[in-house]
C-alpha cells in the first residue's frame, strides 16, 4: 500500500472522529444548558433567602455554607445542598430530638389511643395527655413539612450536578475533537508532501546470491 493512501486514510477517519466528538460534545452541553436553566428557575420560584449574616445563631455560625451564602437568593444546585443539609437539616434534628417524621408516628399512636381511652373513663389527666398529643402532632407536621422540603431540594441538587457531569463531559469531547483534528490536518499534510510512489513499507531487494557465495 502506498504510503500516501495509508495517510488520506488514517486523516478521513480521524475527521470523522472529530465530528462524532463535536456533535457528541454539542449534545451534552445542550444537556448541561438545560440542567443548569431547569434548577435556576425552579429554585428562583421557590423565593428562599439564606438567612443574613447578623441574623445567624451560634449554631447556625458554625455551618460553614450558611455563612458563606448568608442573605443570598437560592439559585444553584450548590446552595440547595448546603440549605438542605446545614439549615433545614440542623432545625429537624433540634425540633424533636432527632427523631424523624417515621419516628413520630408510634408515639403519636400510642397518644391517640391513651387520650380515647382517657375519654372513655373521665381520666383526670385527659387534658395533659392531649396537650402531649397535640404537641407530638405539631412536631410530625413540622418533620413532614421540613423533610419533603430537604428532599426536593436534594433531589434538584442531584439533577443540577447530573448538568455539572454533563458540562465536563462536553469538554473533553470537544477537546477530544480539536485533537482529532489537529492529527488528521497534520495527517493531510503528510500525504501532500509524500511522494506518490512511496510504499508504506517498501520490501528490500534480497542479496545477490552469487555474492553471498563469494
Amino acid at each position: 500500500m502506498k504510503r500516501r493512501t495509508l495517510d488520506l486514510m488514517f486523516s478521513l477517519g480521524g475527521m470523522a472522529i472529530a465530528v462524532l466528538l463535536a456533535i457528541a460534545g454539542f449534545v451534552l452541553q445542550a444537556n448541561a444548558n438545560f440542567a443548569n436553566d431547569y434548577v435556576g428557575s425552579q429554585l428562583t420560584e421557590q423565593n428562599i433567602t439564606f438567612k443574613a449574616l447578623d441574623a445567624l445563631t451560634p449554631e447556625e455560625r458554625r455551618q460553614p455554607g450558611l455563612v458563606e451564602y448568608a442573605g443570598q437568593k437560592l439559585t444553584t444546585g450548590k446552595q440547595a445542598e448546603v440549605y438542605a443539609i446545614q439549615f433545614i437539616g440542623l432545625h429537624l434534628k433540634n425540633t424533636a430530638d432527632g427523631k424523624t417524621y417515621a419516628d413520630l408516628g408510634v408515639p403519636q399512636s400510642q397518644l391517640r389511643a391513651q387520650v380515647a381511652e382517657a375519654a372513655k373513663n373521665n381520666d383526670p389527666n385527659l387534658a395533659a395527655l392531649q396537650q402531649q398529643l397535640a404537641d407530638v402532632t405539631a412536631q410530625r407536621e413540622t418533620m413532614f413539612k421540613g423533610e419533603t422540603l430537604r428532599g426536593l431540594l436534594l433531589t434538584t441538587y442531584g439533577f443540577s450536578e447530573f448538568g455539572v457531569k454533563a458540562g465536563q463531559a462536553a469538554l473533553v469531547a470537544f477537546l477530544s475533537a480539536l485533537v482529532m483534528l489537529l492529527l488528521s490536518v497534520a495527517g493531510f499534510v503528510h500525504a501532500w508532501v509524500t511522494p506518490r510512489t512511496r510504499a508504506f513499507a517498501p520490501v528490500e531487494a534480497a542479496p545477490d546470491r552469487e555474492r553471498i557465495n563469494a
